[in-house]
């Protein structure tokens, strides 16, 4: 058996190697890695020299021949392709052992160059490792150091690699070619006439991969399938560890993703511990408190009709205070950076909760704000719209005062507070908010005055009192009414984004009602 060895990342090779060679197979390889293998011993024998032609141009030619592709593409089993290799003294190459030039990590290095980029990308890898995989049914493509355990179990045990195991190695070889010319595709594409590079390419190659099959979609009669990013952000949902409970549906998916990324916008540093709970994609509760435990008590008595069969994410660990008095509830999924051992002990006999451990970014909170997404999707009829994801915050020293009555510093941080919590919630949305705790939410009405009605019946509802409330609107008022609506219900201050034709004429309702209102300068439409 021949093994023909070409690597970029030589992670594991020598121990592979040496395994091979222990197995008699006897071995081929190129440049940095054929010096690798003879200066420890081990008998190689150069491309160059199989060959019969030297490395060129650089090392840009040096697999591409026909002694290199003829051993990989020949079918073993036609008698024709036999005798050529054999008139062309051409070997057949049954293991092939390639990764790739370093092109993703390349790029994503701040100053790359054009030439840098050109120079990193593979020619003669792809070109082997696509003859290896077309012609799997006798050769071995290995393209991940991880494979090299299992293709080494099965040569010990078997002198050979089984046909499902070459199939699937075969299928992974075409993926990371396809990723590989994806990744290329999209950074060559984005460049522009003036040297930048675009933030959305001429062409989008979306590279994902499947992290499991799911019961059914949204309903029942639905397929679904839940995929995370080739390469995801540190501190996503989908790098979440379950430790225990059912599997997940594509419902709580979704809504533990709407959970994950609002409890995200409160730093656990410098906001303190927060909870969200998420109802059919909205928050329902959100609060920030001395500890984990008063922060979900607080958030769960925003509405704690909704919050039956909801979705709970912190920012914090969750200790055996906080877990005890989730479990009182029914919990579809709960969320946090980690648990106290204690507090996993609570959930042993609520066997069907979801609990989800999501680790902090290297760099633990500090870095807390890395798990973003950095674009936002949207599929349409044979189509996508894409966009920057919302990730503007907002500071004090942004805020723009317009009413005459001028907001007390605690008014100021209830409106921050509600601001961050709003942008959350769908469209229009309308949220209450006092002493750091959602009061009131309303949702995904087509008209604001009926989100803010909604967030006023609600909050009667939990039996919360809506006087003195901050108040945060996604968009504009466009009319006096919806401030007056807000108003009646109890709020002393307002903040919304402006930018209204009658902006006058709501400011001026404002200072009417005798209430602080401040604009933001900034749009959080959800949809």
């Amino acid at each position: 058996m021949n093994a023909l060895i070409s690597v970029s990342d030589k992670t594991g090779i020598l121990e592979f190697a040496q395994a091979l060679h222990a197995l008699d197979i006897r071995l081929f390889s190129t440049g940095g890695t054929a010096k690798l293998l003879a200066d420890a011993g081990l008998p190689v024998t150069e491309v160059a020299e199989l060959t019969g032609f030297p490395e060129m141009l650089d090392g840009r030619v040096k697999t591409l021949h026909p002694k290199v592709h003829g051993g990989l593409l020949a079918r073993r089993d036609v008698p024709a392709h036999m005798a050529a290799l054999k008139e062309h003294g051409i070997d057949t190459i049954d293991l092939l052992v390639v990764n790739l030039y370093p092109f993703e990590a390349t790029v994503a290095k701040p100053g790359c160059t054009l030439e840098d980029a050109i120079e990193n990308i593979d020619i003669g890898g792809p070109a082997m490792v696509r003859s290896a995989a077309k012609n799997w049914k006798d050769v071995g493509v290995l393209t991940d150091a991880a494979q090299y355990p299992q293709a080494l179990a099965e040569l010990r045990a078997e002198g050979k690699l089984s046909d499902k195991t070459k199939f699937a190695f075969s299928v992974a070889a075409f993926n990371r070619i396809s990723q590989y010319d994806g990744a290329i595709s999209d950074y060559l594409s984005g460049i522009q006439d003036d040297g930048t590079h675009a933030l959305f390419p001429a062409q989008g190659n979306g590279r994902f991969i499947k992290l499991q099959d799911l019961r059914y979609g949204e309903n029942p009669h639905q397929q679904a399938a839940f995929y995370r990013d080739l390469y995801p952000a540190p501190g996503s949902l989908v790098t979440a560890k379950q430790l225990q409970g059912k599997e997940l549906s594509y419902n709580n998916i979704a809504d533990a993703d709407a959970a994950w990324e609002c409890v995200k916008s409160f730093h656990p540093l410098k906001d303190g511990p927060a909870c969200v709970i998420v109802k059919h994609a909205n928050p329902c509760g959100v609060a920030v408190g001395k500890d984990a435990h008063e922060a979900y008590a607080k958030a769960f008595k925003t509405d704690p009709t909704s919050a039956f069969g909801g979705i709970i994410a912190f920012n914090r660990t969750v200790d055996r205070a906080a877990a005890e008095a989730v479990s009182k509830q029914f919990v579809e999924v709960l969320m946090a950076p980690g648990y106290a051992p204690e507090a996993l002990e609570v959930f042993k006999s609520k066997v069907n909760v979801r609990i989800l451990e999501i680790a902090l970014p290297p760099g633990g909170t500090s870095d807390w704000d890395n798990g973003r997404n950095a674009v936002d999707v949207k599929r349409i009829g044979s189509g996508l719209l894409m966009q920057t994801a919302d990730n503007r915050e907002l500071s004090i020293d942004e805020l723009k005062v317009v009413s005459r009555k001028q907001p007390t510093p605690q008014q100021l941080q209830d409106l921050l507070f509600a601001w961050k919590v709003a942008k959350f919630v769908k469209s229009n949305a309308i949220v209450f908010c006092a002493d750091g705790m959602t009061m009131g939410v309303g949702a995904g009405q087509m008209s604001r005055l009926d989100s803010a009605r909604i967030a006023s019946i609600k909050a009667q509802h939990a039996g919360l009192s809506l006087q003195g409330t901050a108040v945060a609107s996604d968009a504009f008022f466009p009319f006096r009414d919806g401030l007056d609506v807000v108003v009646d219900a109890g709020a002393s201050c307002v903040i919304q984004p402006g930018g209204s034709m009658r902006d006058q004429e709501v400011i001026d309702a404002a200072d009417e009602r005798g209430v602080v209102m401040v604009l933001s300068g900034v749009r959080h439409f959800r949809h």
